[in-house]
């Protein structure tokens, strides 16, 4: 599935995107890492979990696909990627909820790309998919991804004290969310219709947590 607005598009992770994909993700390394997931220590009774290589990450992104418990997208603006946006945790029956991770290129962000994407995956969701709810939890610090979320109208629905392990440590987590009867025009349209009334100064958008991999 592929799914566009102007310059912005999402479509499925490739093992053939891996050149691009490290390139852009090196270049925003010192950028990315304060928002980055990263893995706990092992309980002594737990199994040592390794961070995957790109090879691995997409493999197992395509298997969660096929099992439809996750969405993998690229993000590319003007036809070159930037980022990566996840539809991850989805679950069916009395819930059919998922939540959406996303990173973006630093070169590109204050350009509503990133709550484009955003937009698009949740109409995507909603519309294809068959989901109800739709969730993105961000770190309270990530002023820039708490804007993307805000700049879309969703509602912020507490906090999730040590949610994540991000940057080396357990983290606390906002959350927000949206649910299908929120939005029954579709959330593209209301970015269209909020970015039409109001052009705010550009702001940088800091990836929502969980991001990718290394």
């Amino acid at each position: 599935m592929v799914l566009s607005d102007g310059d912005v598009t999402l479509r499925p992770i490739k093992l053939r995107d891996q050149k691009a994909w490290r390139e852009v993700n090196r270049r925003n390394r010192d950028w990315l890492r304060p928002w980055e997931a990263t893995v706990p220590p092992p309980a002594p009774w737990g199994p040592v979990v390794q961070r995957p290589t790109y090879r691995q990450m997409v493999r197992h992104l395509r298997a969660e696909a096929n099992a439809g418990r996750m969405l993998p997208f690229v993000i590319e603006y003007q036809g070159r990627l930037v980022g990566q946006l996840t539809v991850a945790g989805i679950t069916w029956g009395s819930m059919c909820a998922g939540h959406i991770g996303y990173w973006v290129d630093r070169e590109v962000a204050g350009r509503g790309v990133m709550p484009t994407a955003v937009a698009l995956a949740v109409d995507h969701c909603f519309g294809k998919v068959g989901l109800h709810r739709i969730e993105v939890c961000i770190r309270p610090e990530n002023i820039p991804s708490r804007r993307v979320v805000e700049k879309l109208g969703l509602r912020e629905e507490g906090l999730r004290p040590r949610y994540l392990h991000i940057d080396g440590a357990w983290r606390d987590h906002l959350v927000y969310a949206v649910t299908v009867e929120e939005v029954p025009e579709g959330l593209l349209r209301r970015w269209h219709r909020a970015r039409r009334s109001s052009s705010p100064p550009p702001s940088p958008s800091s990836p929502s947590s969980p991001s990718s991999p290394k």
